[in-house]
């Protein structure tokens, strides 16, 4: 089994839990043992699309987590906690709450090219340890702002002056909950995220996406790979294929370099008679292994 599982991961776990939960609705349902891994880490709080890699799919998880994403989030004004979120404790308040004028009058500063520094509670590693481990430990955290890119950022509704639901497409490395904390701070208030969905990450959306229970109950009808899995192909939508040779399919198998080609430079996905051989880079028609696909 070589391809994506697109999983709406529910609130409460972690992607390394979804993981596990894959591994064993394959193995409970009859499945042979393949590598599963994911293209993109969601918080336990948050829910939404996790694209789930298996087998050869593995290989591709590094460019879905370079992958633009997109979410919908809600604001809680009047109360900043330490994580950012729900989780934590709170450590600011403030009587100010916005309205949504000025919400939708402050949300042209946050798009484009922005600098954000990331929440202390993050995976970011200080020293060579987790920032949220230290966090957790009392330490004081410094963490460097960082340059990212927001594409899109609107805003979805509000819930009287206390809250607003915002959507946003963004790049990798963006922090919503950081979002969050400056659009607050920007409109002289504090807040915090209570709600955070990923509707899309890289070609992934959430009409593809199917629960962990339903994953369950096609993987023991034995219906998984008709009615759930996705080729490998579908997370390089935005590759051009690339027609190769049985002698040239055979070169790049053994990393060797075909010579002569008439792509245009740049990435392809070579392929033979409909099957993924390797990504390659095309540089004055020379054709360079990325990633090879044993399948």
């Amino acid at each position: 089994m070589h391809g994506w599982l697109i999983i709406d991961k529910p609130v409460g776990i972690g992607s390394t839990q979804v993981v596990g939960a894959v591994k064993r609705v394959l193995r409970e349902g009859g499945y042979p043992k393949v590598k599963v891994g994911h293209g993109g880490t969601l918080d336990p709080l948050a829910s939404g699309v996790l694209p789930v890699a298996l087998g050869e799919a593995t290989k591709l998880s590094g460019r879905m987590l370079d992958a633009d994403k997109a979410y919908d989030f809600t604001i809680r004004f009047g109360e900043e906690t330490d994580t950012l979120d729900l989780e934590g404790v709170v450590v600011a308040t403030s009587n100010r709450r916005p309205t949504v004028a000025e919400v939708e009058a402050v949300l042209p500063r946050f798009t484009g090219p922005i600098e954000q520094i990331p929440p202390v509670y993050s995976a970011l590693k200080v020293d060579g340890e987790r920032a949220y481990d230290l966090a957790r430990a009392g330490k004081d955290v410094q963490l460097a702002a960082r340059a990212v890119t927001i594409h899109d950022l609107v805003l979805q509704g509000s819930a009287g002056e206390n809250e607003a639901t915002l959507s946003a497409r963004v790049s990798k490395g963006t922090y919503i909950r950081s979002l969050a904390r400056d659009i607050a701070l920007a409109l002289h208030s504090v807040g915090h995220v209570t709600m955070l969905r990923r509707t899309k990450a890289g070609p992934f959306g959430l009409a593809q996406a199917i629960s962990l229970d339903k994953l369950a109950a096609l993987a023991k009808a034995r219906r998984l790979e008709e009615e759930a899995l996705l080729p490998l192909t579908a997370g390089l939508d935005d590759i051009p294929a690339l027609t190769v040779t049985p002698e040239e399919a055979d070169m790049l198998r053994k990393g060797q370099q075909p010579q002569g080609s008439a792509a245009r430079p740049g990435l392809h996905l070579a392929v033979l008679d409909s099957r993924p051989i390797a990504l390659v880079e095309c540089s004055e028609g020379n054709l360079r292994v990325v990633r090879g696909f044993n399948l």
